[in-house]
């Protein structure tokens, strides 16, 4: 599915996991996410690209599959259109049922809702907890964005920060670089992280910000690893970087009856030298 802001910005949504899949700011802009020419999109597939919903469980951090069931999940399409201040929206909503419950003994409704206008993209996720009983989880938006060449490109605003590396999850660094920048595997979760981030390469830049998400993802699998992937074409970690807003390092724990929201903001600034 496709939805298009009034100056000619686009998004593409799978119902398939509430999928972004394709992001093209206006006016004339390029496509900002990477997507693999290897990756099925098909009814129950890990989409390798776009903007996958981690929710309830990051990685292998638990008992469920990795990152969750919403990213497999089909979701049903609540609204697709264009409001009457030009930009495009889209919502979608998953619900418990038999199928979750067996994984995840909880009742929930989650949302996702997309607006697309000019040079931003919003992605909104929220969580409403529908049974009588508190759960935990965590979430993130998975966030491939793509890149010229990833030797090139640096993350911008997470110096000082405490990470932990995926392998290592109860070992904490102190970052004290000036900028991120991916010189072989990389997959660390910040901590705490900034609310607004960017992302540099040659000639053009991205800012990233965030709301209630207090962490942050930074990934890339590296040549080594991505040769052992079926679903990500030849070099194509060359031509991606992952940088998403997540709740992980602190489980969010949600009351009965209450809602939890966070929000991505991604804008294309103008051009720099």
């Amino acid at each position: 599915m496709r939805v298009s802001a009034d100056d000619g910005a686009s998004v593409e949504i799978s119902l398939n996991g509430a999928h972004v899949t394709s992001w093209r700011p206006a006016p004339g802009d390029d496509e900002r996410l990477f997507l693999s020419a290897r990756s099925s999109v098909a009814e129950g597939a890990s989409i390798r690209g776009g903007i996958p919903v981690i929710f309830p469980q990051f990685a292998a951090e638990g008992p469920l599959p990795r990152h969750g069931f919403a990213r497999t999940a089909v979701w049903t399409l609540d609204q697709a259109g264009v409001e009457t201040s030009g930009e495009a929206i889209a919502a979608l909503s998953l619900r418990d049922s038999a199928a979750t419950r067996t994984l995840w003994p909880a009742s929930f409704h989650a949302t996702i809702i997309v607006c697309v206008h000019g040079p931003r993209l919003i992605t909104t996720f929220a969580v409403q907890n529908t049974g009588d009983e508190p759960f935990h989880f965590a979430a993130a938006l998975h966030t491939y964005f793509r890149v010229r060449d990833v030797t090139e490109a640096e993350i911008i605003g997470l110096k000082g920060c405490r990470y932990r590396e995926s392998r290592a999850p109860g070992v904490f660094s102190v970052d004290d670089q000036e900028t991120v920048r991916v010189e072989g595997e990389i997959d660390r979760v910040y901590v705490d992280a900034p609310t607004r981030l960017s992302l540099r390469e040659p000639g053009r830049q991205l800012a990233i910000e965030t709301t209630n998400f207090p962490d942050v993802v930074i990934w890339n699998p590296g040549a080594g690893k991505a040769a052992g992937m079926a679903d990500m074409e030849p070099g194509g970690e060359r031509r991606m970087i992952c940088v998403e807003g997540a709740a992980i390092n602190t489980p969010v724990r949600l009351e009965a009856g209450r809602r939890w929201t966070a929000s991505q903001l991604l804008t294309a600034e103008p051009h720099v030298q």
